[in-house]
């Protein structure tokens, strides 16, 4: 028997031991699994009590078993649910019940979501949102995510397919029955007004599209500066546990350090770089070329210095491609400055070549500054992530795929004129791009690629 057609099951709640655990199966032998151990098949969707027993009549458990037969479930198969005590001696021994049975085997890491998707009970959009819901750490990309696994895009882009084959329609119409004395001459002008329709909204959503892509990735925060400035000192403030090696002596951080943070609903990875200087010592210089390239792409540097002096310096490339630097003065309570009228976390301004720097006065051991770099930084998040509804585009497979067609639906205008069968073919590219954004052309790489990354019993 083929994988696909085989039935399955996995854990589909929180690792053990926890009070109660819920145990999946999916497939056409579910029934005759929950007939075997529980001893009956419950009406569909109504929560039963049973003693549930093993392949030689032991007691596994006492516990609650739904039914949901085909293709009204989840997966659109037969599927059985199992909750249990969830003690692992228990699980274990349920799982072993259900893998002794002929063509019943666990499941692989997304399998559950795969065979809906196989079922149509969900499209590959609505999949995407399930696994960005999954993966959300903040409550603005859980909001983000849900609405995706609503179907914001996958019902936009039906519409738009819909409309797609209604313009084609049109087109071939026209050509196949253009002698019929029933047939409007002018059949071009409707579909492509409808065309033109098409394409400024896709255009419209994909203006909007940077702000979503950002909320699913996160901002990213570099903290660089010269060794012994008190990076680590800072990442372990902003996230307010022993996150990285706080040390006295220079070169404590020898690779980057990430820690995730949650800003006011966004998200935010902030990083340790190694200390930025000149060394003989390999390991060290190795960290310093990985704190230079991780800073350079981040989205935000944190340029922390513990005087004015030579650390303060920024060292190329920092400042020069286009990512913004703002300067972080530390230690004010060990060198005097927050006796000389300036008050910690003080913010300047001052604007010389490019968009103006920001500077802060702070005593990341202390917290003096602290709160008013977090302020800072919540804003910039505000800013870079962007205000208002979030749109549907939300990763970078979308975007491509609605890139592709509005430009196809842009040479299909230009086609009119050069004949119908043309304008017809060209449509038919743009109905086959919807079809793949929802995941129903072409998308087997995507398939696999997608749901490897799911959790086992989702």
């Amino acid at each position: 028997m083929h994988p696909r057609e085989q039935t399955i099951f996995a854990l589909s709640s929180g690792r053990p031991p926890s009070a109660i655990a819920v145990v999946r199966v999916s497939g056409a032998l579910a029934g005759t699994a929950l007939a075997k151990i529980a001893g009956m098949i419950p009406p569909a969707r109504l929560a039963k009590r049973v003693m549930l027993r093993d392949q030689i009549g032991e007691v596994i458990d006492d516990a609650v078993v739904l039914w949901f037969a085909g293709p009204a479930s989840a997966t659109g198969e037969d599927v059985a649910e199992f909750h249990v005590h969830g003690g692992r001696a228990v699980l274990n021994t349920l799982f072993a019940a259900l893998a002794s049975m002929d063509n019943v085997r666990a499941a692989e890491p997304g399998e559950f979501t795969r065979r809906a998707f196989e079922n149509g009970k969900i499209d590959l959009t609505e999949a995407e949102g399930l696994d960005d819901l999954i993966h959300a750490d903040t409550d603005r990309q859980r909001r983000q995510a849900l609405r995706q696994l609503q179907g914001l895009l996958g019902d936009r882009a039906r519409e738009w397919r819909r409309q797609l084959i209604e313009a084609s329609a049109l087109i071939e119409a026209g050509i196949d029955f253009a002698e019929e004395g029933d047939v409007p001459e002018d059949l071009v002008t409707p579909a492509m007004e409808k065309i033109a329709r098409l394409r400024h909204e896709i255009e419209k959503t994909l203006a909007a599209s940077a702000q979503s892509e950002r909320l699913r990735d996160g901002l990213t925060v570099a903290i660089a500066g010269p060794p012994n400035a008190g990076k680590s000192t800072l990442l372990n403030r902003l996230a307010r546990r022993e996150a990285a090696i706080v040390s006295p002596y220079a070169g404590t951080t020898r690779d980057i350090i990430e820690v995730h943070l949650d800003l006011d609903g966004y998200p935010i990875t902030l990083i340790d770089t190694a200390g930025i200087r000149d060394t003989d010592d390999p390991v060290e210089r190795e960290g310093v070329r990985r704190a230079q390239e991780r800073a350079a792409s981040a989205d935000l540097v944190l340029w922390l210095a513990d005087d004015d002096g030579e650390g303060a310096r920024l060292p190329r490339p920092f400042g020069e491609g286009g990512v913004p630097v703002w300067r972080v003065r530390n230690k004010v309570d060990l060198s005097g400055l927050e006796t000389d009228g300036a008050k910690p976390g003080h913010l300047e301004a001052t604007c010389g070549q490019g968009a103006p720097t920001k500077h802060f006065r702070i005593s990341a051991a202390l917290g003096d500054g602290v709160e008013e770099l977090v302020a800072a930084l919540t804003k910039f998040a505000g800013e870079w992530f962007g205000s208002g509804e979030m749109a549907a585009v939300t990763r970078l497979r979308h975007r491509n795929i609605l890139r592709e067609a509005a430009a196809s639906l842009a040479k299909t205008e230009r086609l009119v004129g050069q004949g119908d069968e043309l304008v017809a073919e060209q449509l038919r590219i743009s109905v086959e791009l919807m079809g793949r954004l929802l995941g129903r052309v072409d998308i087997d790489n995507i398939l696999d690629s997608l749901f490897k990354d799911f959790c086992i019993g989702k």
